[in-house]
């Protein structure tokens, strides 16, 4: 992470005119500033900097006693800053931010940091909280309802509040999402906690630490050359809710059909959200739900209709069988207050169904002197600063040592994480080229499988054919995306069978348990399964064996 040098000058400016919140350190070291005696002592000094600073205190690492840039080795720096974090631990502080350049002419002299020290332990999160994945058709209006949800301000009817979650240039020069996009709005005792610019790290963490209740949105992509990521979204999150668009202009598509076929074979509570309600009239409004209805009685769900039966029935009565239906617009708002009720109102549905800590990667980098980071949602247990945990497995099977150097919630910075928080997670111990989507951080006294094949009951929704053995779809499976291989029990099934396969990972293995669920897909073929036993590993021979389907 880079920051303007003015962050550094205004610090040593600051330095020279208060003296008394600022510190200059060219490193900090455990050896040195943690030994028997040294660390109390530093606490103190650091306690005093908070409070001369009415809660603030800066110190810039990197430089000499006298605020010279020097610059240090990037594993100095984050040595200092592991160091830092303790003696604001015994502070009764923590460390808020860090800003990080390299200096000299390609950064050959390292790095220079300016680390805020706030008042306060790290804010452990562990209000309500619940996940919400939304689905539909490219351009129906999901990142622009998610935009208007968690910013409270109507979009300019040109998708400008859209331009809050999506993260890479190209998808907001083309106005087409790419990739998951995160995003977080919360609730206190006097309403809505709204972000007021989503692209300020500190805006987010200001929901984070204000809200009574959170609620995360894990925003996928509607475009279909993209469904893999959508279905990664859907499949690879632990997800509360899943909320559905359609467009009133455009009504259900068989994109839509897909991705509700998704949420429901993941057994999600999904709401439908009629949008750009504004840009038809009334006629057509009715038209489009009437053809929602239908599609949802088609796969055996009950409509309800929040404008005919209220928000508390639709709290109420919200389940794997009903289905909410609202109409709504992010340009007059029409519809956001009641599904803002509905957010603050829903319980929590994902459950553990283990104690013990589990978190399957999705998202990796690296950040300028905290190292590789592991991002994705919590899904059992919690986990702390300084755990000790298992990373894996490696492509050769094996599980890596790893400790948590820090974590963070929405750019907020935690000291614990549960059950459902979508976290970034900073790792000692490995680099960020070595982890992998798919892998999973573990406890470091489990003792993980590494599997490369396993019996799973399938059912096939869609296929031209006939499944046969050595069938290649790739499967879904938390995090996981990959190519595999189908042995059929029986030697086949057909669209519509449900049957027993062995399924069989071709390149590498990965961290499979009995009742897992996932999705195939190949072409136009795709289906569901459940884990129901976990085998060993396969021969190099039997992995690449060819498709067989006729």
């Amino acid at each position: 992470m880079s920051a303007d040098r003015a962050v550094l000058e205004s610090a040593l400016e600051r330095g020279e005119e208060e003296g008394g919140n600022v510190e200059f350190k060219e490193r900090l070291s455990r050896d040195l500033h943690l030994a028997d005696g040294r660390l109390e002592s530093l606490a103190a000094q650091l306690r005093h900097r908070v409070l001369s600073g009415d809660g603030t205190a800066t110190y810039v690492v990197g430089v000499t006693d006298d605020g010279g840039i020097a610059g240090i080795p990037p594993e100095d720096f984050s040595e200092s800053m592991d160091v830092l974090s303790i003696l604001a631990e015994e502070a009764g502080a923590h460390i808020e931010d860090v800003e990080t350049w390299g200096v000299g002419d390609d950064g050959d002299r390292g790095l220079v940091g300016v680390a805020t020290v706030q008042e306060g332990a790290v804010l452990d999160v562990d209000d309500d909280h619940i996940v919400v994945g939304t689905a539909g058709h490219v351009d129906h209006g999901k990142s622009t309802l998610v935009g208007s949800l968690v910013t409270g301000t109507a979009d300019d009817g040109e998708g400008g509040t859209r331009g809050f979650l999506d993260v890479q240039p190209h998808e907001v020069e083309r106005g087409l999402s790419a990739d998951l996009s995160y995003a977080v709005y919360g609730f206190a005792d006097d309403g809505a906690v709204h972000m007021d610019n989503p692209h300020r790290k500190s805006d987010r963490a200001r929901v984070v630490e204000e809200s009574d209740r959170l609620v995360s949105f894990v925003d996928t992509v509607g475009h279909e050359p993209w469904l893999r990521t959508t279905i990664r979204g859907l499949v690879g999150q632990r997800l509360d809710y899943g909320l559905l668009v359609v467009a009133a202009d455009d009504g259900p598509t068989k994109t839509t059909r897909e991705h509700l076929g998704i949420l429901l074979a993941m057994e999600l509570p999904t709401i439908v959200a009629i949008t750009k309600a504004d840009a038809v009239d009334e006629d057509r409004l009715d038209e489009v739900e009437r053809e929602v209805e239908r599609m949802l009685r088609d796969v055996g769900r009950t409509p309800l209709g929040v404008a005919r039966h209220g928000v508390e029935a639709a709290v109420e009565e919200l389940s794997d069988s009903v289905v909410p239906i609202l109409r709504t617009s992010a340009v007059t708002m029409d519809g956001l207050d009641d599904l803002d009720a509905m957010f603050e109102r829903l319980p929590k549905t994902a459950r553990e169904t283990r104690e013990d800590f589990r978190m399957y990667v999705d998202r990796t980098y690296s950040v300028t002197g905290v190292g590789a980071v592991a991002s994705g949602t919590v899904d059992s247990g919690s986990v702390e600063v300084g755990d000790e945990l298992l990373l894996g497995p490696m492509p050769d099977g094996s599980y890596r040592e790893v400790e948590v150097r820090s974590i963070e919630m929405h750019h907020h910075r935690v000291d614990r994480a549960k059950a459902g928080r979508i976290v970034g997670i900073a790792l000692k111990g490995v680099s960020e080229d070595e982890i992998e989507r798919g892998m999973a951080l573990l406890p470091a006294d489990a003792d993980p499988p590494a599997v490369r094949s396993f019996e799973a009951e399938v059912m096939v929704l869609n296929h031209p054919t006939r499944i046969r053995e050595g069938y290649e779809p790739v499967v879904h499976l938390e995090t996981v995306s990959e190519a595999v291989v189908f042995r059929p029990e029986g030697g086949q099934l057909l669209p519509g069978d449900t049957g027993t396969a062995t399924v069989e990972f071709k390149f590498r293995p990965y961290l499979v348990e009995e009742g897992q669920r996932f999705v195939f897909r190949e072409g136009q073929s795709k289906g569901v399964g459940t884990v129901r036993e976990v085998g060993g590993g396969v021969d190099g021979d039997d992995s690449e064996a060819a498709a067989a389907d006729d």
